[in-house]
C-alpha cells in the first residue's frame, strides 16, 4: 500500500461503515441476536418476551425485517393454535455476522484508546482482535 493510500485508510479509520442501519436499531439487533441463538426459528411470542417489545412495535421491525429478506416470518399449523414463527434467513445471519464484525471493530479502538481505564469487556475483545 502507498504511503497516499495508507493516509487515506486511516482518515476513515473510525467511519464504521459497516454499521448498518437496518440492524443497528436496538429492537432490530435484539431480534437478530435471539434468531441467531435459535437457529430453528422463535414464535412471534418468544420473540415478545425475549425482546421486551409490544406486539405493535415487534410486528413492525419483524416486516421491516422481513421487506429486507433477513427473516422469514410464517403461519405454522401444529399441535394447538397456528403459531407465527420467524427464523434468520442466510443473508440475514451473513449481514448480522459483518454487522458485529465491524461492531468488535469499535469496542477493539475504543479498548486501546482507553487502555489501562478499558471496561473488562473492551478489553477482551482488544485481546482477542
Amino acid at each position: 500500500m502507498t504511503s497516499r493510500n495508507a493516509k487515506k485508510e486511516q482518515s476513515r479509520r473510525f467511519a464504521y461503515r459497516g454499521l448498518d442501519r437496518i440492524i443497528h436499531e436496538r429492537a432490530r439487533l435484539s431480534i437478530l441476536a435471539s434468531l441467531l441463538a435459535h437457529p430453528k426459528g422463535l414464535s412471534f411470542g418468544e420473540l415478545l418476551e425475549l425482546c421486551d417489545l409490544t406486539d405493535g412495535n415487534l410486528s413492525r421491525h419483524l416486516q421491516l425485517l422481513q421487506t429486507e429478506k433477513l427473516i422469514t416470518v410464517a403461519r405454522e399449523i401444529g399441535p394447538g393454535r397456528p403459531q407465527t414463527m420467524c427464523r434468520l434467513t442466510a443473508l440475514g445471519r451473513r449481514r448480522l455476522l459483518e454487522y458485529l464484525a465491524v461492531l468488535e471493530q469499535v469496542l477493539v479502538d475504543a479498548a486501546e484508546a482507553l487502555g489501562a481505564d478499558a471496561a473488562p469487556a473492551a478489553r477482551a475483545a482488544a485481546a482477542r482482535g
